[in-house]
């Protein structure tokens, strides 16, 4: 069975970056039927707040990206444990004693000389005696050997990937104060969850070589990966620096629609258009990872607007019967209301809006010359109900008595009935405003 996961760290609210893991993670699961992985990586106390780590599921439950699973990296700490004592038994774990400024100035030297700043495995050069000395004066870090081979695989979305071993440092996998990096508890948890398949940023290619040869020393089955290109502004910016305003809270604070983004999203790098779906079960079935590219991909916030629009043009009143009713608009007004001011939403924020107009009026917007034929013709409203043929009647009679028509006739009656210049068809509106100048 295919199974995926999504781990983000609880250190701080989810992006539009981190939801295209998430949401392609997703996809691979849902498509094949399988089985779709949320696992909160917690394992740093200071930075992760159980806050975040519930803000990360009401967004994904708002999204509609339902887990399967749900795990948090924290209550796994004896099985990273274990996995470190495998590989130090095996010789694939070394301890090393540089501080990050000795790190800096081996890396500086390398540079200086024209050497890519891989490490340079001088711990392994140490005797025990000399060991014993640095543990007396400062804490030890333990890092991962990599076997200096090539490293290949057959990525979901790059194609063939080669990476010399030797071109990389060894990675750290344990931290001097005994925190486990997530390389390790990456390979822990993927391993033992039965992860198949692993859908991420192109950021972590090279993360991906180390990892598949610690899975292998593990003496596990390495998963199919596939990197994903990375997000950048519409003018091809770094987008890096604008997530901290493009998080998935206020988007829908801002009043996107879920389905916009979701729409948006799984399309976005691939060569197919983006079509605004109304249901998940659309989604997944127009999926296919193959679609997409490695070439950046350009995002622009601004086309979740229009896309968010016309989501909400498509619903029934049935649809957000709880935004009608919290707006205040009687049951039995709700449908001719919805069907009425549908088109002229562009978020549900707007409905209170519409049914205050609808309920208390608002201040008539009357040029001084058309004053005199505002006058005029609500001395000709209609007698009795007002209904669908009101409208029509209305402007029939003033068309023939004053002689104008089109923009001249309908233009000042709107904005003497609303305010507005611009909004729902009047044969609709009208029936609803229950306050009308006199």
């Amino acid at each position: 069975m295919i199974t995926t996961r999504f781990a983000p760290s609880p250190t701080g609210y989810l992006h539009i970056g981190n939801l295209r893991a998430a949401l392609l993670n997703f996809l691979v699961a849902r498509k094949s039927g399988g089985r779709f992985i949320l696992r909160l990586d917690d394992t740093d106390p200071a930075r992760s707040k159980p806050e975040y780590a519930e803000a990360i599921m009401e967004d994904l439950r708002w999204l509609g990206l339902e887990r399967d699973q749900l795990e948090t990296q924290s209550s796994r700490l004896e099985r990273y444990t274990a996995l470190a004592a495998k590989l130090r038994e095996s010789g694939h774990l070394y301890e090393c004693f540089e501080s990050p400024v000795e790190l800096d100035l081996k890396r500086k030297k390398q540079l200086n000389m024209g050497k890519p700043p891989v490490y340079d495995r001088a711990a392994l050069t140490l005797s025990e005696a000399e060991k014993d000395a640095l543990r007396t004066e400062r804490g030890s870090y333990w890092r991962f050997k990599l076997n200096h081979t090539r490293i290949e695989w057959v990525d979901g979305i790059l194609g063939p990937q080669s990476i010399d071993a030797a071109s990389v440092s060894d990675p750290v996998l344990i931290r001097a104060d005994g925190q486990v990096l997530y390389t390790l508890a990456s390979v822990s948890d993927d391993t033992e969850m039965g992860i198949t398949d692993v859908v991420r940023g192109m950021d972590h290619v090279t993360n991906t070589a180390t990892q598949i040869q610690i899975i292998e020393a593990a003496g596990c089955k390495v998963p199919r990966f596939a990197h994903h290109s990375m997000l950048t502004g519409p003018e091809g910016e770094a987008l890096s620096k604008r997530l901290g305003v493009l998080s998935l809270r206020d988007l829908r604070a801002g009043g996107v629609e879920p389905m916009a983004i979701i729409s948006l999203m799984a399309r976005l790098g691939t060569s197919k258009p983006v079509e605004l779906q109304r249901d998940m079960q659309a989604i997944i079935e127009g999926f296919d990872l193959a679609d997409f590219g490695a070439s950046p991909t350009k995002f622009d916030e601004g086309d979740l607007a229009p896309l968010s629009a016309r989501y909400l043009h498509g619903l029934e009143a049935a649809d957000v019967a709880d935004d009608l009713a919290r707006a205040g608009v009687p049951d039995v007004l709700r449908e001719d209301f919805w069907n009425a001011i549908r088109e002229n939403v562009a978020q549900r924020i707007d409905i209170p809006e519409w049914w205050a107009l609808c309920r208390d009026g608002t201040p008539p917007d009357i040029a001084p010359e058309d004053a005199e034929f505002v006058a005029l013709a609500l001395e000709r409203f209609p007698a009795g109900p007002v209904d669908e043929t009101t409208w029509q009647a209305w402007t029939s009679t003033l068309k023939a008595e004053t002689g104008r028509k089109g923009k001249a006739l309908f233009m000042p009656l709107r904005k003497a009935l609303t305010g507005r210049a611009h909004g729902p068809d009047m044969k609709r509106l009208l029936p609803l405003l229950q306050k009308r100048p006199e």
